[in-house]
């Protein structure tokens, strides 16, 4: 394989902002740019990621473009739900970026297009059976069964998210009371360390005074990796997979935590079994737009894969 004989165009894309990289074949990232988006209208958005492109880009022509986010896609191309851009009705995102690039897109869940790069050129490359769990504002799940991927229209509703970690736990926007969501997202577990400090702190600063010994963080983030374990846990005994990649921008958690993490793996895990092995894949939206990017370069060499939509 040529590695430098194509190149691909990578954009995660977010509520405000666009990330976009350019990689190799071999999904090496040679650029990377980053900026906030024009609005949050199909046309926009078009517009936006036509701009990423442009400028990660520059004269090098592309082979394909691939477009990821947090949301629902249908045949690689039309987005069907996008809750942090307010789409409720499908867009043909892939067909409007080709139309503006004249380069062939495709598009899809950006956690499903994280697990691809995770598989084929990431912590998880050689392992024909894992599962992906990212961490941030939101609680993203991926799985990888006999060296495919498992692709689901409902991978972007979140399904995991809301599995019950600590029946005494705290309430997500739902209504459910100690699930994935309540426990483990970013945003949860920085309310819940300002709450009791009685001030405002970001999820950074949450983590630091964790690993300091302050003795409210410290429970909340201790409480956030055994739910974490027990999720890791939840995820090997029913899929069976002997490896959990962690991945997403809230990711230091697992490190952070790390003893409170094996601890609720252990405890939900039988002593019989084999061990999980369980991978921490530290990474900002720059990987997530590389998995993007890998998205786009699966369609293009994968024979009867998604196809990259042609115009």
């Amino acid at each position: 394989m040529v590695a430098g004989g194509h190149r691909f165009a990578g954009v995660k894309l977010t509520g405000s902002h666009g990330y976009a990289v350019l990689a190799d074949l071999r999904s090496a990232v040679l650029a990377r740019v980053d900026g906030p988006l024009r609005g949050t209208s199909p046309a926009d958005i078009v517009a936006s990621v036509a701009a990423l492109v442009a400028c990660v880009a520059g004269d090098q022509p592309l082979t394909g473009i691939g477009v990821s986010l947090g949301g629902r896609a249908a045949d690689h191309r039309i987005v069907t739900a996008a809750p942090y851009l307010g789409w409720s009705e499908p867009v043909d995102l892939g067909g409007l970026v080709t139309t503006a690039t004249l380069v062939p897109t495709v598009v899809d869940n950006d956690v499903l297009a994280l697990a691809r790069a995770t598989h084929w050129f990431g912590a998880a490359r050689g392992t024909d059976r894992f599962a992906l769990v990212t961490i941030g504002v939101g609680i993203g799940y991926g799985l990888v069964v006999h060296d495919r991927l498992v692709d689901s229209d409902d991978a972007g509703v979140g399904l995991v998210a809301h599995l019950c970690l600590d029946p005494l736990g705290p309430l997500c926007a739902r209504g459910h009371r100690g699930c994935a969501e309540a426990m483990l997202a970013s945003g949860k577990i920085r309310d819940a360390v300002a709450l009791g400090r009685g001030g405002a702190l970001t999820y950074a600063e949450c983590l630091e005074l964790a690993s300091s010994g302050d003795p409210v963080a410290a429970r909340v983030v201790g409480d956030a990796g055994r739910a974490l374990g027990r999720l890791v846990a939840m995820i090997a005994n029913l899929t069976m997979v002997p490896t959990v990649v962690l991945a997403g921008d809230g990711v230091r958690l697992a490190s952070v935590a790390a003893d409170a993490v094996a601890a609720g793996l252990a405890a939900d895990r039988d002593p019989a079994a084999d061990p999980v092995r369980v991978e921490i894949h530290p990474g900002g939206f720059d990987e997530w737009a590389r998995g993007a990017a890998v998205t786009a370069i699966q369609s293009y060499t994968t024979p009867g894969g998604s196809g990259l939509v042609h115009r």
